[in-house]
């Protein structure tokens, strides 16, 4: 065989294993398929919430309608977990100067969608307002409904974010164009009551 011939059959093998060198090994390869197809499971996004809170609410007096006017509240916040960390129920109550608020909110995690339903009644009304669905994504959660308001439907958002061990700040808003733009009606600060204190 000549010399030629020997350097290229050399050349060939060099070139076949480095192909094989630098193809993914099969592991690598489910591995990394695996890391792009997993969702994210946020059964245990609201774990932060569970205890008791001080609460300093801003309301908006006339929400879609131009109002600037806000009135404050002052409340307790007690959430407990359920379902073993896949949902929790908070009871609130305030008071300012529309009187005396009772509230409860029931957050329940979906598995199959990996999103949370948020479920409030007010005693007033004695029944769940339309379930607001969302998920966190970096630290902060956004849930959204289609609600009746003044005979038309509109968009409702909340917005949790700025979360601590120690505080949280939630929004709800309301958008009458689909979206386009937000009028925020409830701002809360919420601060944790430490075990002991009243």
């Amino acid at each position: 065989m000549s010399t030629l011939r020997i350097s290229h059959a050399r050349c060939l093998a060099v070139a076949v294993l480095i192909a094989l060198v630098t193809l993914p090994s099969p592991t690598r390869a489910e591995e990394s398929r695996e890391a792009t197809c997993k969702v994210r499971d946020g059964q245990r996004d609201f774990d932060f919430l569970i205890g008791r809170w001080k609460v300093q609410v801003r309301r908006l007096k006339n929400p879609l309608h131009g109002s600037r006017e806000w009135y404050e509240m002052t409340g307790i916040s007690v959430v407990r977990p359920i379902w073993g960390g896949k949902g929790n129920i908070e009871e609130f109550e305030a008071d300012g100067p529309t009187g005396h608020m009772q509230a409860i909110m029931v957050r329940l995690y979906s598995p199959t969608s990996r999103q949370w339903s948020l479920n409030w009644a007010n005693q007033k009304n004695g029944r769940f307002d339309v379930p607001t669905i969302g998920e966190f994504k970096n630290g902060r959660g956004e849930f959204y409904d289609h609600e009746p308001f003044e005979g038309r439907s509109i968009l409702v958002r909340y917005v949790w974010s700025n979360i601590t061990p120690t505080s949280g700040h939630f929004e709800q808003s309301y958008s009458a164009d689909g979206g386009k733009t937000w009028e925020a009606n409830w701002v809360a600060e919420s601060t944790r009551i430490k075990q002991g204190a009243r």
